[in-house]
């Protein structure tokens, strides 16, 4: 057996910390998803409430400037 002695094997030992791990990336896609989906959201509702001068007025926002904000792309 060519590691039966293991006395002789230099034993390596790392202490686990967050800097040792990788971002899951997996994950990190996830939260850009939802992120965009939060965003897609949102735009719909201010389009949704464009033309109602009332709520306009609550958020200090003109018509012209939620339309705007409302068909800006979901990734910005």
């Amino acid at each position: 057996m060519p590691f039966a002695n293991s006395e002789r094997l230099p034993r390596v030992r790392r202490s686990t910390t967050s800097e040792d791990h990788q971002t899951n990336s997996w994950l990190a896609l996830l939260d850009r998803l939802l992120a965009c989906s939060d965003r897609m959201h949102q735009r719909a509702g201010l389009r949704a409430i464009a033309d109602d001068p009332h709520l306009l007025a609550d958020l200090g926002l003109t018509r012209e400037e939620v339309i705007e904000q409302a068909n800006m792309p979901f990734w910005r």
